[in-house]
């Protein structure tokens, strides 16, 4: 049953810095990368759907994103979507392919967006402490039901606090990663 409630508990951290590394990547940085367009959803005959499932997505260079549609008449849809969604890009298009050019950032803006990435490493870091704390319930109630020895309840805790601490190191070492990216110029 110890086991049980430790597997789940570094699952569930697992996922939390998972997210956390998904949502570090939409952030985006002076270069250019594929995945910062993974979230821009495009009118597909009607249907919002993702933009990864109608056209090819690939680098021209460091700062220049292609986006290559499967089907000629989508290249204004898709470059409508980029244009409208929140990262502030300004894509063209040359015959069938899009281009979207990625600015450089001003230093004020590197500064709000290391903010940003410092609020979604806060909000990993409250998950995984969230799930700590439900893992310690969940201990303390085997206790008092009696299910497991008062020892091995204690020890099952530290373990948790020992996964709880080297998850929280992870999403540090994530976080430093990121800002030293936001700050290269």
């Amino acid at each position: 049953m110890i086991q049980e409630v430790k597997k789940n508990a570094e699952q569930k951290m697992a996922k939390s810095v998972e997210a956390l590394k998904a949502n570090l990547a939409k952030v985006r940085t002076g270069r250019a990368h594929p995945g910062i367009l993974d979230h821009i959803q495009v009118d597909y005959y009607g249907n919002p759907t993702p933009i990864t499932q109608v056209a090819n997505i690939t680098l021209i260079d460091a700062r220049t994103i292609g986006v290559t549609p499967w089907e000629k008449k989508m290249a204004s849809t898709i470059e409508k979507a980029i244009r409208d969604s929140d990262l502030g890009l300004n894509p063209s298009t040359t015959g069938e392919l899009v281009r979207v050019p990625m600015p450089s950032l001003t230093e004020e803006r590197r500064r709000d967006l290391i903010k940003v990435v410092r609020g979604e490493g806060e909000d990993a870091k409250v998950a995984v402490r969230n799930v700590r704390r439900d893992s310690n319930a969940e201990l303390k109630a085997l206790l008092k039901d009696k299910k497991v020895a008062e020892d091995d309840e204690r020890r099952a805790q530290d373990e948790v606090q020992k996964l709880t601490d080297r998850f929280i190191a992870d999403i540090d070492k994530a976080l430093q990663v990121k800002e030293a990216e936001l700050l290269a110029v």
